[in-house]
């Protein structure tokens, strides 16, 4: 019925949005159905997908809240934008924001995006293969519902050293989400992203987040190369297949989907959060 992914770091700058829009992409290329659902108040992701002016759409991922939320019925198909490379979106806007302070009210406040999913799932006409949700660079309400809803999550990182040290708190984050929300969660990996290879200090680094997290998680065997391109990519609506087709970064999501395709490399998540060795671990190497 469609996996899943949250994609998620407390941390910003890490290339989340980025990682959605070209793994997205990505999957799409290889046949997949794939829907985005753009869970961040700031509406990164659907900027990156060429809405220019997020906050004229009628219908938005803060509307579906709305209604869930005074119970009103959902037609699955409303409000989903078709992109011209293949995939579908879920848009936010403006109106997201609000949606965080009204959810805290609300009794099972953390699994409204859920239900909106299970929403989406239930359209037999149409259905997804992949369910991508980016999530805001903290642990709001709405990035608690993107874990809350997601089968696996995918954990972008730069090489750099608070990033480094930010996965102890995402970590202890899921596992409190496991326990309490979501028994089901899993984490999918570690993905490298934006790292130049050229410089010694990223070479440490990504040294550091290996040996302190490779025994315990998966760490996706193809980075994410730093360009200019997939930064530029961002500005024109497009994804980096279509920005820069023959690039390094194409080539490294075309790469990444097939590891999320076979899965192979998933360990259930009670192998990884559930022990605090592991974070304290990690933070211990990093320091």
């Amino acid at each position: 019925m469609g996996r899943v992914i949250a994609i998620s770091n407390r941390k910003g700058g890490c290339g989340k949005t980025t990682t959605a829009v070209n793994l997205g992409v990505a999957l799409a290329r290889q046949g997949k159905r794939v829907l985005l659902v753009d869970a961040d108040s700031q509406h990164s992701l659907t900027v990156s997908l060429g809405v220019a002016e997020p906050d004229v759409l009628e219908l938005s991922l803060g509307t579906i809240i709305s209604d869930i939320i005074t119970e009103k019925s959902i037609d699955p198909k409303l409000g989903i934008v078709r992109h011209s490379e293949g995939i579908d979106l879920m848009p936010a806007n403006n109106s997201l924001a609000g949606m965080e302070i009204a959810l805290v009210g609300q009794i099972g406040r953390e699994t409204i995006l859920r239900q909106y999913i299970d929403v989406i799932k239930s359209n037999k006409d149409y259905v997804y293969d992949f369910i991508l949700v980016d999530t805001a660079p903290t642990l709001d309400l709405l990035s608690v519902n993107a874990l809350a809803a997601a089968d696996c999550v995918i954990i972008p990182v730069a090489p750099k050293y608070l990033d480094a040290k930010g996965l102890e708190l995402l970590l202890k984050s899921i596992a409190q989400i496991r326990r309490h929300i979501n028994p089901n969660l899993s984490i999918s990996g570690i993905l490298l992203t934006m790292v130049d290879k050229r410089t010694r200090f990223t070479k440490e680094v990504v040294g550091m987040i290996e040996q302190a997290y490779g025994e315990s998680i998966n760490i996706f065997s193809q980075p994410i190369p730093h360009s200019v391109r997939a930064i530029e990519a961002s500005a024109t609506g497009k994804s980096i297949f279509q920005h820069d087709p023959n690039g390094k970064v194409a080539t490294a999501y075309e790469a990444l989907a097939r590891e999320i395709v076979e899965d192979k490399k998933v360990v259930k998540s009670e192998e990884l959060v559930e022990s605090e060795d592991v974070v304290t671990k990690g933070v211990r190497t990093v320091a």
